[in-house]
């Protein structure tokens, strides 16, 4: 091995051996154990959720792959209708052309150029991180086969009326000219303006005051609502007013929609642009105003003064307008929510259009039975509710997009207005018995690109046909995603599923939190606190990370901001820390559900865990190498430390399994942390020296413990694997054939199970007393500064015979790690003055006298006193200060408790040593 961690020498090698051996395809045998990648977008990177998510579903799949399950993670990707369409037309724009120029079909052999030749790169990076998907079964949301799924979805829901086209209010894009789902909508805070409006009763009595955000509505609004219990208005219900600027009148009418606390309690009602608005509409039979064109400009339904102005020029209009007729009543500072399309950055326009949905009532009912029958399970379980919730008030599905890159809907059009659905036009012709003179159009939109990742789990199995692949592997085990995609993506693969395979998509939902940066704070790049993942396996210089931070912002103000930020957190800029390191810490971060606080100190101290497993495995093939391990035979002898570190090992493995098949990689990871650091590393490297270098040692007690040194190590190995994956492989293929195994790849291994033969309780009693006689020492020289190679007489107090028995089958690891100078076993007689330290009930005794220089021992506690003193009195002022605890937040003032009790107990001990050092 090479003497130092260097994972830019493992890692890209040994995954590409892996891939090249096809070593990630399902072996065929076992128990079916499948997962679904969550698609990512075609034009998508490798973000720190993708990384996260990865990590768990690799871990799993190594884990299952290994257990001898028949083990397939389908992968894939998502076409990302309006994402790629955008990053095409830049293109085209950078040439000074746009689609329209080129006309549909030249428009999408651009794009699909585009995903030849750039639309990987998400692909590469997941190699990176160690992922194990079957490449070679890789699928793509608009490839011919998931194609031909979608369309015999779309015909069948169609068929039996699930699918229609209505005119209904949408989430409307006015620069990209389509409909977008929610997802696709940011609603942040912004300051605006609340004018109140006054809207002259018809018949002179007076007015009502009307508040709203978006003046220019008003020209759209077809009533005015009060709530039905409200004593002000329930006299002017059914009365008229005149709606200014437009010599309309609409009616007043009485909704419990309407919050009488809210405002004046009188609210405009714009059916065709608020989605509250439109369902009061939808009750009250109220005509629906649509005053916008499709870029967000004033229409001709509008009155002739405010046509073609957009939207925001026209609310200027209209403030202006009713200002001069003394309709305004006031204006208002306001917050509010203002949503913003993600790809556009415009703001979005609720809007009334003709478009196709789906009936999604129907469609819910066997979901929402599939998790209540338990056929379904959600990890964490709190998340049923929300899918409850959600499901029992679903609306229906809007799946059409005004966009060109897609799944076409396959519907045609003939003169009439007639729609024929079928999945070709030879086919519409034939089902709906057309002649060929009949002119037919087709539809030109697509479908939401969730259509079509909806039937993923079963499209990428090869359904509408009933594949090998369908039957081994549907329903898949597990699907890992996040809590946001729930209603978009988890859902409707349930609707889906069931209604097309007659059975659930998955068993499990696990469903992971956020990853958020150091300070909790959600990463978005207009904060700059994103980190890539990438960047953290191979490193980046300070001046590469800023420029990355601060690309694509023109706000000077916000870049400095950024920049100063960036400075303070990575003076540096990012060491390179290694896929292994980065993997173990997303696995020992994932906590059941919860957000994630990522730490570079985090990683950092895993990275040097790495380090610690290299050196451990360099340690035993030094002492292994050329020597006889027993693995083919001879006589072996186990010391005490041997029949430990094996027993040890077996709680391990029982812990791990069990973590894993709970979904708890944090305690997985922290089980496989505190073995290999703890127990093998500072402890059984150890413990194994006396044996290995000791004269008395016989060649069987060597040649045992060459064998566990080598077997532990390698069952380790195997049991990190799923987390670990570099490391442990470059190392297992150097440790495998000294403990007997052979293999080609540590990933087709078996994973260990437990042997329970090797639990030994009387070794782990005996060597926890060993540890603690050890530690005893150690801590006695630490707060005494004593030298750690000085020999120590030891006197032992209060003790029993059994204390006695583990000195003696311990005493050769005693005398190696601690150095006790003379060991005498007091008889009742009273000790001198002594440092202290407990094994179990007895008293390890070491005399000071001699031991130390006490003036200068007393110096130094006495400055070291001074020091925590001053120090405690400072954090103690903060906390008594109530200007700090109230304004301070929570986290900052719960830190400053925790160091106050720590400085306290630090500040005891040391008084109680000097006391001791006084009385000598």
């Amino acid at each position: 091995m090479e003497k130092t961690y260097d994972p830019r020498a493992i890692e890209q090698t040994v995954y590409q051996e892996w891939e090249t051996h096809g070593w990630f395809a399902a072996s065929g045998e076992g128990d079916p154990y499948c997962i679904m990648l969550p698609p990512p977008n075609v034009t998508g990177t490798l973000h720190m959720g993708h990384a996260f998510q990865d990590t768990l579903m690799d871990t799993l799949i190594r884990y299952h792959r290994m257990c001898g399950d028949n083990t397939l993670w389908q992968g894939g990707t998502d076409h990302a209708g309006i994402a790629t369409q955008m990053v095409v037309e830049r293109q085209l724009a950078r040439e000074g052309q746009s689609r329209h120029d080129l006309g549909r079909d030249a428009f999408l052999d651009k794009v699909w150029q585009w995903r030849e030749h750039s639309g990987h790169q998400i692909q590469q990076q997941m190699r990176r991180l160690g992922t194990s998907i079957d490449w070679s079964r890789e699928r793509f949301t608009m490839d011919d086969g998931l194609s031909e799924a979608v369309a015999e979805v779309f015909v069948q829901l169609f068929d039996e009326g699930l699918i229609y086209r209505g005119k209904r209010l949408v989430n409307w894009d006015p620069v990209l000219h389509t409909a977008v789902s929610d997802l696709e909508v940011l609603s942040e805070e912004e300051q605006g303006k609340l004018w109140h409006m006054r809207y002259p009763l018809a018949d002179g009595s007076g007015h009502l005051v009307v508040a709203t955000t978006r003046p220019e509505t008003m020209l759209g609004d077809t009533a005015v609502a009060v709530n039905p219990d409200d004593e002000r208005y329930r006299h002017l219900v059914g009365k008229e007013v005149e709606l200014p600027l437009t010599g309309r009148r609409i009616p007043v009418i009485a909704d419990d929609y309407v919050d009488p606390e809210f405002g004046s309690g009188c609210v405009k009602i714009t059916p065709a642009h608020d989605f509250n608005d439109y369902a009061v509409g939808t009750r009250h039979d109220l005509p629906m105003i649509n005053i916008f064109t499709i870029d967000a400009k004033i229409n001709d339904e509008a009155p002739e003064a405010y046509r073609g102005l957009d939207r925001f020029e026209a609310r200027e209009r209209v403030i202006q307008d009713l200002d001069a007729q003394g309709l305004m009543e006031r204006i208002d500072d306001h917050k509010l929510m203002v949503p913003r399309g993600d790809r556009s950055g415009a703001v979005i326009e609720p809007f009334l259009t003709d478009q196709w949905y789906v009936k999604a009532g129907p469609l819910a009912e066997p979901a929402i039975r599939a998790v209540e029958e338990g056929r379904i399970r959600f990890v964490p379980e709190n998340w049923n509710k929300t899918y409850f919730e959600w499901m029992r008030n679903i609306e229906d599905w809007c799946i059409s997009r005004q966009i060109w890159w897609g799944h076409r809907i396959p519907a045609w059009y003939d003169d009439a207005g007639t729609i024929y659905v079928a999945r070709s036009e030879n086919e519409v012709r034939e089902k709906y018995n057309l002649d060929a003179q009949v002119n037919l159009t087709r539809d030109p939109d697509v479908l939401d690109t969730w259509f079509s990742s909806a039937l993923w789990p079963f499209s990428t199995l090869g359904w509408p046909e009933k594949t090998p692949e369908l039957k081994t592997f549907y329903p898949t085990s597990v699907l890992v995603t996040g809590f946001d995609i729930i209603f978009f993506w988890v859902a409707r693969m349930i609707m889906m599923g069931l209604k097309f395979m007659d059975d659930v998509p998955f068993k499990e939902v696990y469903v992971t939190g956020l990853i958020r940066d150091a300070e909790g704070q959600k990463m978005s790049k207009s904060k700059g606190n994103v980190l890539d993942p990438i960047d953290l396996i191979d490193g980046i210089t300070l001046d590469d990370l800023l420029a990355k931070r601060t690309q694509g912002l023109m706000q000077p103000q916000m870049e400095k901001r950024i920049a100063k930020a960036t400075k303070k957190q990575f003076p540096d800029g990012i060491p390179a820390f290694g896929t292994d390191a980065l993997r173990f810490t997303l696995a020992a971060l994932a906590s059941s559900g919860r957000d994630i606080k990522f730490d570079l100190g985090r990683i950092e101290g895993y990275r040097n865990f790495c380090n610690k497993l290299w050196n451990a495995a360099r340690y035993v093939l030094m002492n292994t190498e050329g020597q006889d391990t027993g693995v083919n035979g001879g006589e072996v002898e186990f010391s005490l430390a041997d029949r430990w570190i094996t027993s040890r090992l077996q709680v391990t493995i029982t812990e791990v399994h069990r973590h894993l098949a709970e979904y708890r990689f944090d305690l997985a990871a922290r089980a496989l942390y505190e073995f290999t650091w703890h127990d093998y590393c500072d402890w059984y490297l150890e413990l194994c020296k006396p044996v290995l270098t000791g004269e008395d040692s016989s060649e069987a007690a060597r040649r045992g413990t060459r064998q566990t040194l080598v077997q532990v190590l390698e069952t380790l190995l195997r049991l990190m694997h799923p987390i670990m994956p570099f490391i442990t492989e470059a190392i297992w293929r150097q440790v495998a054939p000294l403990a007997g195994r052979e293999g080609a790849t540590i990933m087709h291994q078996p994973y260990p199970q437990v042997d329970e033969s090797a639990r030994d309780a009387q070794a782990d009693k005996e060597i926890e007393w060993m540890k603690n006689f050890i530690l005893g020492m150690r801590r006695i020289r630490a707060e005494m500064d004593i030298s750690p190679g000085k020999p120590l007489p030891v006197l032992l107090h209060n003790w029993q015979p059994e204390d006695q028995t583990r000195f003696q089958s311990s005493r050769a690891f005693i005398e190696f790690l601690g150095k006790p100078e003379s060991v005498q076993w007091l008889h009742g007689e009273e000790p001198p003055e002594s440092a202290m330290a407990l094994v179990g009930e007895m008293h390890l005794l070491i005399p000071l006298a001699g031991l130390i220089d006490k003036e200068a021992e007393i110096a130094r506690l006495e400055k070291e006193v001074a020091k925590v003193q001053k120090n405690l009195t400072q954090c103690r002022g903060r906390l008594e200060n109530p200007s700090f605890v109230d304004r301070a937040p929570a986290e900052v003032v719960e830190k400053e408790r925790t160091r106050v009790a720590e400085m306290g107990a630090s500040l005891r001990e040391l008084e109680g040593q000097l006391e001791k050092i006084r009385r000598l």
